[in-house]
């Protein structure tokens, strides 16, 4: 069933995240492993960041007060929970990168998209379908 033209825009306005790109890491891995500490994310990281225990833990506890995470607390033990979906992280690095170098306007992007990045016959298939459900109204 579709849905109309309303309630898709009202979906759009929903409050963007714009994570850091040090949040962006430690969002991973608690959607990846949520709930958990913060020890387990920087053991999850520690092969590809050299961050010690005390920078995640401060960086999960700044991620909290802004809303990104919540804290459950079980006597000594802290657990951290997303509060924010991929999708929304990714609406807000997308509107953030769309207001930056395309005055926020999507068709400008995609043409730059398109011209100077290239696309396979199958992207341009799939974005050629996607465009037809667009104009449709599918989701």
């Amino acid at each position: 069933m579709g849905t109309s033209k309303q309630s898709r825009a009202g979906r759009r306005k929903k409050t963007v995240a714009e994570l850091t790109e040090a949040e962006w890491e430690i969002m991973r891995v608690v959607w990846d492993k949520e709930p958990c500490a913060a020890g387990t994310v920087q053991e999850a990281l520690a092969a590809t960041k050299d961050w010690c225990y005390a920078t995640v833990k401060l960086t999960m506890d700044r991620m909290a007060a802004k809303g990104f995470l919540e804290i459950e607390r079980i006597r000594n033990l802290q657990l951290f929970r997303s509060c924010i979906s991929e999708v929304e992280a990714r609406r807000g690095e997308l509107r953030k990168m769309l207001g930056r170098a395309f005055g926020g306007a999507m068709t400008p992007m995609l043409k730059f998209l398109i011209e100077h990045e290239g696309l396979s016959k199958d992207e341009a298939a799939e974005l050629r379908e996607l465009v037809k459900k667009a104009e449709k109204g599918e989701d």
